[in-house]
């Protein structure tokens, strides 16, 4: 069992500068504003992720929502709400990676095809780590798969136009646009009317089975957790809730893979693989949701609902289901449902532009993490166990849906102040013990950005391969 035990240092401060990220965060997952007083940050001048926006209070902020969710859940069953402490430093390096190989590497997390290119008039940025999607922006540029052939045939393009062009095929691209391009694009303009989580409870339904189960030092034992997500919110999302209990079962297509990030994200799941366009795969997957408690998925609406999953049918088949749903770019506006990642998200809400002119380059400057998918992870678990809250509270299920784009609105909606003081490099110190024996080879994990009292962040199972496990609870 990997425990990550006392983790976080005892000389902790309230920190203000992660509040309005925080206060934000909990309001819309229905959290009780007093609990607030039982949350406390590191100092903030340990220093911060060296960025054009607040990234470090964001993950400072979301890991503790998820945190403060989980002692809320301890209340639940004992009655006491315990304190919960969070590392700023450790959680933006979370915001990284937590895994640390020993005598290997990970595979790299980027297609070599993937990256920005200059158009006739900005920039574009192509993602092709699904070979699907490499393919659709290949055949939109008519070259084969060489970077500079690409770059070549993208030199001739209007970013715009581009983009449209490979979202059309099938692929993911996104327009390098400013924070004021995006205010004002009817895109830009539905996510600023949505809320950062569309939340609506259920009728009631019979009392789940886990509610007679308690076990303080686990909160989620005997929750059962389906997750249907692929990169990356949601598998840190259920990463985050298999660290203290859930069980969780991961599917994927018989021919999914995402390399870079398996051995980050798959810690603590069983990994199932299930061909959903086969009628028994449809009848495996609705048995699961049957017996779920939660269901985690990533899938664009139309999608589900082809393969016989529409939120009426799951609902049906589980009245009580906490039902967490993600997309990229909201639930309204003429891009909803558009196919995108944290980085094409960075690239169309203005997030690149504003780095490339903040640190005065000349080509799009993202953030130094994928804070938006990290981010919004976190955010679901808490919105998870939230809703797990309620269904011990009322009897209700939910529904609970979110998108990358709102997140990106609520990091670009708090300023950073300059200069800004790096954190100090990583050290040994910084690491957990004991050693994880993932499925390729050994490796160290990162300390737990989170302590809980009484409530440590452990771990089972080690990160291990896509479809090492059979589709079972």
């Amino acid at each position: 069992m990997i425990d990550f035990t006392s983790t976080v240092p005892d000389s902790l401060t309230p920190n203000m500068s992660a509040a309005p990220f925080l206060r934000e965060i909990w309001q819309a997952v229905g959290g009780n504003a007093d609990f607030l007083q039982h949350l406390e940050f590191s100092d903030a001048n340990q220093g911060q992720l060296r960025s054009a926006f607040a990234v470090t209070d964001l993950a400072a902020a979301s890991i503790g929502a998820a945190g403060l969710a989980i002692a809320e859940m301890m209340r639940q069953r004992s009655g006491k709400l315990p304190v919960v402490r969070i590392d700023r430093r450790l959680s933006s390096f979370w915001f990284q990676s937590s895994l640390r190989p020993i005598g290997w590497e990970s595979p790299s997390l980027w297609d070599a095809i993937a990256g920005d290119y200059q158009c006739t008039d900005g920039w574009i940025r192509l993602h092709t780590n699904a070979p699907h999607h490499r393919d659709a922006a290949l055949a939109v540029l008519a070259v084969p798969a060489n970077k500079d052939a690409v770059a070549k045939a993208v030199a001739d393009w209007q970013a715009s136009e581009l983009e449209a062009a490979i979202v059309g095929q099938g692929g993911c691209a996104a327009a390098m646009r400013s924070q004021q391009e995006w205010a004002v694009h009817p895109q830009g303009l539905a996510v600023a009317d949505e809320p950062l989580l569309h939340v609506a409870l259920t009728v009631a339904a019979p009392k789940p089975a886990w509610a007679n189960r308690i076990n303080i030092n686990r909160p989620l034992e005997g929750i059962r957790v389906l997750d249907l997500t692929r990169v990356l919110a949601g598998p840190v999302a259920t990463r985050f809730l298999a660290g203290y209990g859930a069980d969780v079962l991961r599917i994927d297509s018989p021919t999914w893979d995402e390399p870079g990030v398996v051995p980050e994200v798959s810690l603590g799941k069983r990994l199932a693989r299930v061909d959903l366009r086969q009628a028994e795969g449809r009848a495996t997957l609705e048995a699961l949701l049957r017996q779920a408690d939660v269901l985690v998925h990533g899938y664009r609406p139309e999608a589900l609902a082809r393969l016989g999953f529409d939120a009426q049918t799951r609902r049906r088949l589980n009245p009580g289901l906490v039902d967490v749903c993600l997309d990229a770019y909201g639930w309204s506006g003429p891009w909803r449902g558009r196919r995108g990642f944290d980085s094409l998200v960075q690239m169309s809400s203005g997030i690149a532009d504003a780095g490339m002119h903040r640190w005065n380059r000349d080509r799009p400057t993202p953030l130094p993490v994928q804070a938006l998918d990290h981010a919004t992870g976190y955010i679901m678990a808490a919105a998870v166990v939230r809703g797990l809250v309620m269904r011990l509270q009322t009897g209700a299920g939910s529904e609970i849906r979110t998108s990358l784009a709102r997140t990106a609105a609520l990091l670009t909606s708090q300023s950073v102040q300059f200069p800004q003081k790096d954190f100090q490099v990583e050290s040994i110190d910084d690491l957990a013990d004991p050693i994880e024996l993932t499925s390729w080879g050994s490796a160290r994990r990162l300390k737990a950005p989170v302590s809980i009292e009484g409530v440590p962040m452990q771990w089972t199972l080690p990160a291990g391969l896509l479809g090492s496990s059979p589709a079972v609870w």
